[in-house]
């Protein structure tokens, strides 16, 4: 055979004693590390308050986390939490036992819509800039966080893909499968690797970035039609959603897919 499936059987975390350090939090704090040291270099540039980065780092990191913990209640999970109301918060589950989770059940578009939201309040309170100024620079240590934030789904075997039929893929031991899969968490991240260096390019080697809401446009377009795409070798992440023509996530990205169009494209005024 020209490929050999690999198999995976990771341990989730490493066990420091009085708690187990999960390897999809680990992810979480290099993403938001490299972000900060990302965002610093853009404020140097701009000569903007490095002050004023602490203030970015603390509303970037609660729109991430309580958007995306929405994000994935409201989008993939309501029947379950609405009956579970204390663990939409809380890095625990009650049911069918008592279990510390750490960071799971995050969803990426309520993570982009959390931090939309947070940008604007930002750029209003903070910077006193277009909100698109922010937006357009912000989506680089984003794009770069998400690379890492589908390694970690990878080390935990979820968001899985589906099986490949061959002997190409990646065998999850810890689902008790013993057939390939497409890695499709490594998919993501690799494509957001090349998104995350091609917005770097714009950013410091063309005058894109002097025009408002278009960097921050094209990572919408590219960002949310690498995740449609990607989709289609994915497991449904709602199994009664299956026989949908297109799964949560696609519809999802659609309108974001189209904002970005706008923003890229839109007349700017002289």
């Amino acid at each position: 055979m020209l490929f050999n499936a690999i198999h995976w059987n990771p341990s989730e975390g490493l066990d420091l004693g009085f708690f187990n350090l999960h390897y999809y939090s680990v992810m979480f704090i290099i993403a938001f590390t490299l972000g900060w040291y990302i965002m610093k270099k853009i404020y140097v540039r701009e000569g903007i308050d490095i002050e004023k980065l602490d203030s970015l780092f603390i509303y970037t990191v609660l729109a991430t986390l309580i958007g995306a913990r929405l994000g994935h209640v409201l989008f993939y999970d309501w029947e379950y939490f609405q009956n579970n109301l204390l663990e939409i918060f809380l890095p625990v589950r009650f049911e069918p036992e008592f279990q510390f989770t750490g960071f799971r059940g995050l969803a990426s578009h309520g993570a982009a819509i959390g931090i939309i939201v947070a940008m604007y309040l930002y750029a209003k309170r903070v910077l006193q800039k277009p909100v698109l100024w922010i937006l357009d620079r912000i989506v680089i240590p984003v794009a770069s966080g998400a690379i890492f934030v589908r390694i970690g789904n990878f080390i935990n075997s979820e968001i899985i893909g589906k099986p490949t039929g061959t002997d190409y893929g990646v065998v999850f031991e810890k689902l008790g499968e013993d057939f390939a899969r497409h890695p499709a968490q490594l998919y993501e991240s690799g494509c957001y690797l090349l998104i995350f260096l091609l917005l770097w390019f714009i950013y410091w080697k063309t005058e894109k970035r002097l025009k408002l809401g278009y960097i921050f446009g094209l990572f919408l377009v590219l960002l949310w039609t690498v995740r449609f795409f990607v989709e289609f070798v994915k497991e449904p992440q709602v199994g009664e959603r299956a026989n949908w023509l297109l799964n949560t996530g696609q519809w999802l990205s659609i309108p974001f897919v189209i904002a970005g169009l706008y923003f890229m494209y839109r007349p700017v005024k002289r």
